[in-house]
């Protein structure tokens, strides 16, 4: 035997004996567990799955898939797993990045959507359905605004589950009081004149205890709703970085006279918080950017609030101008690892198109569907007494066409970040300058929007597959 393999025999052999007998114990427990992960029979899943992160979405869908599934063979139904958003977004990502197992069909919401659309497009993870919403004559029957969300380089990759349209909710309670016809309402500069009166010091403190607007200049989700309703965003409609245009600077120094200034008419109650319900409650703001699918959160969060509230639309920036925007969104992805891409297609399109699911989705969410043949059903003309009678449905129909194109791209969240940075900075400077009007605003809101978009622009060109041509 070689000398050298000689000593090496020998240090195996001490080392052996030097093991006590619980770590032989141990050793041996690692060598069989290792063998048996290797050689033991694989349970095999059957059927698809459908990854989703909404309880509400699970609790809707489950009666229709029971449905499905007790009509077709084992290997064709469906499962539901139901997943919260950030680990849903984890485990969906690693998929896709290392080829780990996915579920067939995934529920993704659209702040997740941009990491999905950030690499070269051959690498999405959900498959291309472009061509098959051609073929099926999909395209047509869907809201087109609602396809953006969704869509990267021309192609589109989700169903789009929503529309989320925006309208105005007001108290009506305390507008009627005070003499106020919303009617004459037609652009922003109306609503500040109009609802200026209502803007109060109800305890004689000298400080306003009530304010026309829900807003802030925190506000990202906001910021970008009235961006978009201005015709501005953070990328056009060739996913080009814009966030200096003239149009969102026009729009943010607008909105830092609305906090800031001895002509102040908005304050902060928070969304989905004990402190912002009880603002609401006593009045504290009187208007609120209102999505579809907020309603259904404020009958469940503040029912005292019932018939004291209504709709109207958002006033235009300018007159004759968009009426609406919007907040939010989910999309139905099939996944590339999906081995059965037919049958996951009509059940996809079983939960996305259905009339009965869409009548659920609204009754019990408020939601409008994204499906246009399906807006002229009945129940979206019921009148729902928390609005003091108003049709919901129909009032969010309306207004569903004029939503605004959004962006997909993934430096979409990073541009909203970097705008309201420049919305804070923008009224420190109004407070310090003591300069509260629009047009005295307007060449720091141009300065601080360059320098947003400088910054999101060198980011962006770190990325060799979005990088903008020079």
């Amino acid at each position: 035997m070689p000398r050298g393999k000689s000593n090496r025999m020998g240090i195996l052999d001490d080392a052996a004996a030097s093991l006590s007998p619980g770590a032989w114990i141990i050793v041996v427990l690692a060598v069989f567990s290792t063998v048996a992960v290797a050689t033991w029979p694989q349970a095999q899943s059957s059927g698809m799955e459908l990854w989703m992160f909404s309880r509400t979405h699970h609790q809707l869908y489950a009666p229709r898939v029971a449905m499905w599934n007790q009509q077709h063979a084992t290997d064709r139904q469906l499962h539901l797993m139901l997943i919260s958003n950030q680990a849903l977004s984890q485990r969906m990502m690693s998929g896709f990045r290392s080829g780990t197992p996915v579920a067939d069909l995934i529920e993704v919401e659209r702040g997740l959507i941009g990491q999905v659309f950030a690499g070269p497009i051959s690498d999405v993870g959900f498959v291309d359905l472009t061509d098959r919403l051609w073929t099926t004559g999909l395209l047509d029957r869907i809201n087109a605004p609602s396809l953006s969300a969704w869509t990267t380089r021309g192609r589109v990759f989700g169903l789009p589950h929503d529309v989320h349209p925006v309208l105005l909710a007001y108290r009506a309670d305390l507008v009627e009081e005070a003499g106020i016809d919303v009617n004459v309402i037609e652009t922003w500069d109306d609503f500040a004149r109009v609802m200026q009166p209502l803007v109060r010091d109800l305890d004689g403190d000298g400080r306003p205890d009530r304010f026309a607007l829900n807003f802030a200049e925190t506000a990202g989700t906001s910021i970008e709703a009235l961006l978009l309703q201005a015709g501005g965003g953070f990328f056009d409609e060739n996913d080009r970085l814009v966030i200096d245009s003239d149009i969102n600077a026009r729009v943010i120094a607008t909105l830092v006279t609305w906090v800031a200034g001895p002509d102040r008419i908005a304050a902060e109650a928070p969304e989905f918080s004990a402190s912002g319900n009880a603002l609401r409650l006593r009045g504290y703001v009187v208007a609120s950017l209102c999505p579809d699918w907020l309603t259904s959160v404020w009958k469940s969060d503040l029912p005292a609030m019932s018939g004291k509230v209504k709709l109207m639309p958002l006033p235009a920036w300018d007159k004759g101008g968009r009426r609406t925007s919007v907040i939010g969104g989910t999309m139905l992805g099939l996944t590339k690892a999906c081995q059965q891409p037919e049958i996951a297609w009509q059940l996809a399109m079983d939960l996305y198109t259905a009339e009965d699911v869409a009548k659920q989705l609204y009754q019990t969410n408020g939601i409008i569907s994204p499906i246009k043949e399906l807006w002229k059903q009945p129940f979206y003309d019921e009148p729902d007494a928390y609005f003091r009678g108003q049709p919901l449905g129909r009032l969010y129909i309306q207004a569903a066409p004029d939503v605004p194109r959004r962006s997909s791209h993934p430096y979409n969240s990073m541009g909203q970040w970097r705008v309201v940075d420049a919305a804070i900075a923008l009224k420190h400077y109004a407070e310090k300058n003591q300069c509260f009007t629009v047009e005295g605003l307007l060449p720091e809101a141009r300065r601080l929007l360059a320098e947003a978009q400088r910054r999101v622009r060198v980011q962006m060109d770190r990325n060799v597959f979005l990088r903008e041509p020079s």
